[in-house]
């Protein structure tokens, strides 16, 4: 009786998933995600990221970031990135291959591609002028960010972006070499999936996964078909 305890209890053991939330104002859109997951038994770790969830005055960069992120995550642990929370976690990757156990890149932003509206964006923010006045901007925002809420980013978030979007030229995959899985929606218009094709084939350690019906944000579009995609994933890390 006491062995079937115990089995039961290593069944039964949490797991830790750290998730660093893309560009937005509010992670209550990955409630019903997180939620499942944890009625599954992994201990979801949603991080405020400075500046967005969590208010700050100040002008960040990828530097910042990685040192936040370096800080917020333990040695060894599972994490999940979306969107610029993957960008996030890919140079702090970079920067330490042995950071992570695994990562996790949902819809992820990183790979640089040079575009009219990243143009304006970056020139119209270093000119220091309210970008969400200027209509081209303020769709340039949208576009980019892939946030419902883009038009209430305070003045420094503005250029923070702009910093975010210029620290993909320097990015290196091949200095990532955390074993990492890839999942990515095929009706992704924001990051659209040539460029997790264009991950895959740079990152020296990784699997890529494409799901017919995720938009750019599947906790929105299929929040229930997310978890379970991160229920499998985690329990085969577990095994």
């Amino acid at each position: 009786m006491a062995k079937n305890t115990s089995e039961k209890q290593g069944a039964t053991k949490t797991i830790d998933l750290y998730i660093i939330h893309g560009w937005t104002y509010t992670a209550e859109p990955w409630r019903t995600t997180v939620g499942i997951l944890r009625e599954t038994g992994i201990n979801v770790r949603m991080l405020p990221v400075p500046g967005l969830t969590e208010p700050s005055k100040k002008v960040f960069t990828i530097d910042d970031y990685i040192k936040w992120a370096d800080n917020e995550i333990p040695d060894g642990a599972i994490a999940l990135g979306h969107s610029n929370g993957g960008r996030i976690l890919l140079n702090l990757c970079a920067k330490k291959p042995e950071k992570l156990k695994y990562l996790i890149l949902l819809d992820s932003a990183g790979v640089y591609e040079p575009s009219l509206k990243k143009k304006v964006v970056e020139k119209v923010a270093k000119m220091g002028k309210p970008l969400k006045k200027i209509p081209l901007v303020d769709k340039a925002f949208h576009k980019v960010t892939g946030s419902t809420d883009y038009s209430r980013a305070p003045e420094n978030m503005k250029v923070t972006l702009t910093n975010m979007l210029a620290s993909d030229k320097d990015l290196d995959f091949s200095k990532v070499t955390t074993k990492t899985f890839i999942l990515w929606g095929k009706k992704d218009t924001i990051t659209p999936p040539r460029q997790a094709t264009t991950m895959y084939e740079k990152l020296p350690n990784a699997e890529l996964k494409f799901y017919a019906n995720w938009t750019h944000a599947p906790y929105i579009s299929d929040p229930e078909g997310l978890a379970r995609a991160l229920v499998t994933l985690v329990t085969r890390m577990k095994q």
